[in-house]
């Protein structure tokens, strides 16, 4: 009898496992297939401005009924079924197919004067920061500092006018010794024509001044060079100031935020930027 029942034991565990192990693997393939997901949702996102509406919308329905195979999945999981490989394969390649096509569209629909999202570039400010004095909705004013290229094409020249507002303020105080400060860029001024923009701060970075930078201002990323960030004339990151989330300069010595005028801030594009021209 001990025996019947410690080889019962036995069974008992060893199908507890199984099922552990299957439950552990589905969990992963789901995982899985929810990162394809996303990587597909930003693939819409991205997708040119210069498509038509029409293919938006076969684009976003597409993603829908993907999406909607994957929840069919997450029921099966939850009600304890069995995920085959043949269900799981399938739903993987059509989402890997369908994040390459957009990808690939978008690449050729592009308009030669676009600067994509994620491009960041460095600007000057023409009047100094300082949590201890300013206010919401300020306007700021900052100055780029070299020629953005892409390829030998000049898309934006060193001077344009970035514009922008402060959006928070924190002041300095004995409670609270950590001032900070938040602005968003959204205004571009390039040659004679102005731009809604959404650009964000992600670094502080301290001027040569106009001496440290003789000869550099004007001069470009260079022929076949990636649109990016382009640091020139500064001396590096600012001590004492951190950027936060949402562009927050924080003062990490227990002191307001101090930009003094000619300071340089990398500010990201959050937004695509079509310029006009030839």
């Amino acid at each position: 009898m001990a025996t019947k029942l410690t080889v019962g034991m036995a069974a008992w565990l060893l199908l507890g496992t199984l099922a552990h192990a299957q439950f552990s693997q589905g969990s992963q393939d789901l995982a899985a297939l929810e990162e394809k997901v996303a990587a597909a949702e930003r693939a819409v996102e991205r997708m040119s401005a210069s498509s038509s509406a029409d293919e938006r919308m076969r684009a976003e329905r597409e993603l829908g009924e993907l999406k909607d195979d994957l929840a069919y999945l997450r029921v099966k999981s939850r009600r304890g079924d069995r995920i085959s490989e043949a269900e799981r394969d399938k739903l993987s390649a059509a989402l890997t197919d369908f994040t390459a096509k957009l990808d690939k569209q978008a690449s050729g629909q592009r308009h030669p004067r676009e600067v994509p999202v994620g491009t960041e570039l460095d600007v000057r400010l023409q009047a100094g920061l300082n949590s201890g004095t300013a206010n919401v909705e300020d306007r700021v004013t900052a100055t780029t500092v070299v020629d953005l290229y892409k390829g030998d094409l000049l898309l934006v020249p060193a001077g344009s006018v970035f514009s922008g507002i402060v959006t928070a303020v924190d002041r300095a105080s004995r409670t609270d010794r950590t001032g900070r400060l938040s602005v968003r860029f959204d205004r571009l001024r390039v040659r004679d024509r102005s731009y809604e923009i959404q650009g964000a701060v992600v670094d502080a970075l301290k001027s040569e001044g106009l001496k440290g930078e003789a000869g550099r201002i004007g001069v470009g990323a260079g022929v076949g060079a990636i649109l990016g960030g382009i640091l020139g004339g500064t001396k590096g990151a600012i001590a004492g100031i951190l950027i936060g989330a949402g562009g927050a300069v924080v003062a990490t010595e227990g002191k307001d935020v101090d930009l003094p005028a000619g300071t340089v801030l990398r500010v990201r594009l959050d937004s695509p930027l079509v310029l006009e021209g030839d």
